[in-house]
């Protein structure tokens, strides 16, 4: 139990500590054997589950009700926070995590603040379909929290640590002017257009914040095969989403006192579901991210931030299946065709990003990879047009369950091959190259 690699009690030198007293954030070995992720950091993983659930439930909701645009824009609003806070605190610990008993303290600080934060999503939402103003209060605060706790984290490597003292201040600094900024948008009672803007504006210091604070030569040392694991398992807790989404679309679909009079719209929102999912898991799995972040460290931005409509996509599909079942108990108020698209087009998102960052990190194209995702998309488009022309909306949710098996068939039978030969290619001898990360 005491084993270091369990409990993420390693600092910089490797040594295990069983009494998690104060030390020296003087950075990890990015090259450390066995790095994987920690009790603490699954941890704070799941209170993003509180986030992610509340901003699908309420994207699912405003859908149903008949309100796309506003509903688009308030769960990329959420979904964009979300996603940023978690990749600020995960690639800060893969580099400096030294858990011991302040940087737990800080840690829960951040877990608060995301609670504070999923509790203020539900009134963002509101504003949002009133249209004449954005509440952000609670969601600016809950986010400050979560940052401010970050800048904390990064004032000890600044004391602490000579050879990343430079980065340390400049993440100080940045990330302090980009929670100003947001004070003002939440508490100043600015117009809407200049609110947006604003919001606008800052998060795109938020994504420029690494460029900023890292400039040149300078990094941190993360761990590629950690910060990789890091994102699998959140995509896997995101991926939950979808599970949830499919109990809450079927429950209701359920006939008899009992339950137990099974529909056929019940069982094919189960199954498409369901399978759905397992398609998805599949398909991001079938990709050595960490194997090509050892090769490819400086496409470390990239993955970073590529995840993020990464991540939305796959809490898009919770969200789908939720309207699909809002729609088949006469809740929703949307048509055919815009319930099945409402699952698609987050499903045809996912997967586009997942071929999209294979292709961008490994730079390099493949005729089959474009051929997979061809068929998929064909797939996604099919299950729109069979809605459009009065096939049922439960035939049409199978299809779209269909979308990510393609390349599941496809990788399983030659596309590894595609695969393995552009693995060999990137790879090449010598200390892998240092860059930017999130």
């Amino acid at each position: 139990m005491s084993d270091s690699r369990s409990t993420g009690s390693t600092g910089s030198t490797g040594r295990g500590k069983l009494a998690h007293r104060l030390m020296p954030m003087t950075g990890r070995d990015p090259e450390e054997a066995h790095r994987v992720a920690t009790p603490l950091e699954l941890l704070f993983d799941l209170t993003f589950v509180v986030a992610v659930g509340t901003a699908a439930s309420q994207y699912a909701e405003l859908l149903a009700d008949g309100h796309p645009a506003q509903a688009v824009v308030a769960f990329l609003l959420a979904m964009f926070a979300i996603s940023v806070a978690w990749i600020s605190f995960s690639w800060f610990a893969s580099a400096f995590g030294t858990d011991d008993w302040l940087y737990r303290a800080l840690t829960m600080v951040q877990m608060t603040g995301v609670v504070v934060f999923a509790l203020g999503i539900p009134a963002m939402f509101h504003s949002v379909e009133e249209g004449d103003h954005l509440e952000l209060r609670v969601m600016v605060v809950g986010y400050i929290v979560m940052r401010v706790a970050m800048v904390l984290q990064w004032w000890r490597v600044s004391r602490q640590s000579p050879s990343f003292r430079k980065v340390a201040r400049a993440n100080v600094v940045w990330t302090l002017v980009a929670q100003v900024g947001w004070t003002v948008v939440g508490f100043a009672h600015l117009p809407l257009v200049a609110v947006i803007v604003c919001v606008v504006v800052i998060g795109t210091l938020e994504l420029l914040l690494p460029v900023l604070a890292q400039g040149g030569a300078d990094t941190t040392p993360w761990h590629p095969h950690h910060v990789a694991e890091r994102y699998s398992l959140f995509a896997l807790i995101v991926l939950g989403e979808s599970v949830v989404g499919t109990a809450a679309s079927s429950g209701d679909l359920l006939g008899g006192p009992d339950g137990t009079q099974w529909t056929g719209d019940a069982i094919a929102v189960i199954v498409a579901g369901v399978g759905l999912t397992f398609g998805m898991w599949w398909v991001y799995f079938s990709t050595p991210f960490g194997d090509i972040l050892v090769h490819r460290r400086n496409r470390g931005y990239l993955f970073g931030y590529g995840h993020i409509p990464l991540f939305t996509g796959i809490a898009g599909v919770g969200a789908g299946l939720h309207v699909a079942g809002l729609y088949m108990e006469h809740h929703a108020h949307l048509g055919p065709t815009a319930v099945v698209l409402s699952l698609a087009l987050p499903t045809g998102l996912y997967l586009l990003m997942v071929y999209l960052l294979h292709t961008l990190l490994l730079s390099a194209a493949d005729r089959f990879h474009l051929l997979l995702i061809a068929l998929t998309l064909a797939v996604l488009a099919a299950a729109a047009l069979l809605s459009a022309a009065g096939v049922s909306v439960a035939v049409c949710l199978l299809v779209v369950m269909l979308a990510p098996y393609v390349t599941v068939i496809g990788y399983e039978t030659i596309g590894y091959r595609h695969q393995q030969q552009m693995l060999d290619d990137v790879q090449s001898p010598g200390r892998p190259e240092r860059s930017r990360h999130p």
